[in-house]
């Protein structure tokens, strides 16, 4: 009789278990798009803010280029924390930290006093950002990860849609401080509700042989030698320099050379983004668990397909002056960028052992943005003031082809690791 009631247990509990996963992902997965509406508002509202502060396009850059700079600066530490503490705890207190900071950057009366305030916001997120995929992992299995990654990335387009609709119309509406002001005030109700999610065990949907606790430095030794985490990470590297660089000028490139007002740059450019960003994201989470399921790596080199093909979108979106077929070939790129959201992700906590993957998480966190986005928005202001901002965006079409082909060499060497 002991068997049966020892049986039953798991599976009268397993429903509770899946409640509290999705509980985990929706919380997880909201404070996402919170953090992607924080960072996009900056984005739209820059028009205002260098007219109000006389920045030209150099120094504009320099406020999305020290933001990054700071992030990626504190993600390794947020993810050797990450392995060793509760992770709730880093993520609430990161989301509550960057969410005080976005509305502080609204009581901004100097250009040095919005650098910091975003400089805040960069250490908060980076409590955040290199946790979050580390618990996802530790809360279903493997063959989900990839579909239940792309649901939590789905946050970043719509996040960006969120950020560009609302601080064009605040910041035309009322001011760019307003804009701040709404933004920052729904990470406060998410950071509380994130003390309260399950902290899963590392390494749980893993199986026995997932080592709980790793050394340091076995661990870092390891990672060294992990050459598809390189490839990985390089393809990335590439994918993140044209994105971030695109995503901080489209709205400005948007109002100074198609004529744009600020609210309909700022809509326009939303709306493609959320609706390219969730169908894509959602075609590669499906695409990508399926080429999975055949192939070790087969995720990887979908996401390298894309990037292959959106390359020649991206380059010729800003050679066309009329809107439509404009925003036509944008969406088509972004869709097809937007595949790799679930798989390059999925691929990087699969390929690292459970007990490390929060400090990946943060490595690759580090390397994606020192060398992406960090740069970007300055390296592009700078080309554009020696040039045009249509010339300085064509250029993104070269590291998104290299990514691409980065990726598919990476989809080539991996394997699992879970040990």
């Amino acid at each position: 009789m002991s068997t049966p009631s020892a049986v039953a247990a798991p599976n009268a509990s397993a429903p509770t278990a899946a409640r509290t996963s999705y509980y985990a992902l929706l919380i997880l997965s909201l404070i996402n798009l919170v953090n992607y509406l924080d960072r996009y508002i900056v984005t739209v509202a820059l028009p205002y803010i260098q007219k109000d502060f006389q920045l030209n396009n150099t120094q504009s850059g320099m406020l999305g280029s020290f933001f990054i700079i700071v992030f990626m600066l504190a993600s390794p530490l947020g993810g050797f924390l990450g392995d060793r503490i509760q992770r709730r705890w880093l993520v609430a207190a990161g989301v509550v930290l960057w969410s005080l900071a976005t509305g502080a950057s609204g009581l901004a009366t100097t250009f040095a006093m919005l650098m910091v305030a975003r400089a805040c916001v960069g250490i908060g997120e980076a409590g955040y950002g290199a946790v979050a995929p580390s618990i996802i992992s530790d809360l279903f299995p493997r063959e989900q990860r990839t579909r239940v990654l792309s649901f939590f990335y789905i946050a970043i387009p719509v996040g960006a849609a969120a950020g560009y609709g609302l601080g064009g119309w605040l910041s035309e509406a009322y001011s760019w401080h307003v804009a701040f002001f709404v933004g920052g005030a729904p990470g406060l109700v998410l950071g509380a509700m994130a003390f309260f999610m399950p902290e899963p065990e590392r390494g749980a949907m893993d199986g026995p042989e997932a080592q709980a606790k790793l050394p340091f430095l076995v661990g870092l030794k390891g990672l060294a030698r992990n050459t598809p985490f390189w490839w990985t990470t390089t393809g990335y590297t590439l994918m993140t320099f044209a994105i971030g660089g695109l995503a901080f000028w489209l709205p400005s490139f948007l109002v100074n050379e198609r004529g744009l007002a600020a609210d309909k740059a700022g809509f326009l450019s939303g709306a493609v983004t959320a609706l390219a960003g969730l169908l894509g994201t959602m075609a590669g989470g499906w695409l990508g668990d399926k080429m999975d399921r055949r192939m070790q790596g087969g995720g990887l080199r979908m996401s390298g397909v894309g990037l292959v093909l959106a390359a020649p979108l991206m380059f010729l979106a800003v050679k066309v002056h009329a809107l439509g077929p404009m925003f036509a070939i944008i969406f088509l790129a972004q869709f097809l960028i937007f595949l790799n959201s679930g798989p390059i992700n999925a691929a990087i906590v699969n390929g690292v052992p459970p007990a490390f993957r929060a400090f990946a998480m943060g490595l690759n966190v580090l390397f994606i943005h020192m060398l992406g986005d960090a740069i970007s928005p300055t390296a592009i202001g700078k080309l554009a003031d020696l040039t045009t901002l249509g010339f300085a965006i064509e250029l993104n079409a070269i590291p998104v082809l290299l990514g691409g082909l980065a990726l598919l060499m990476a989809g080539k060497l991996f394997k699992h690791v879970t040990a």
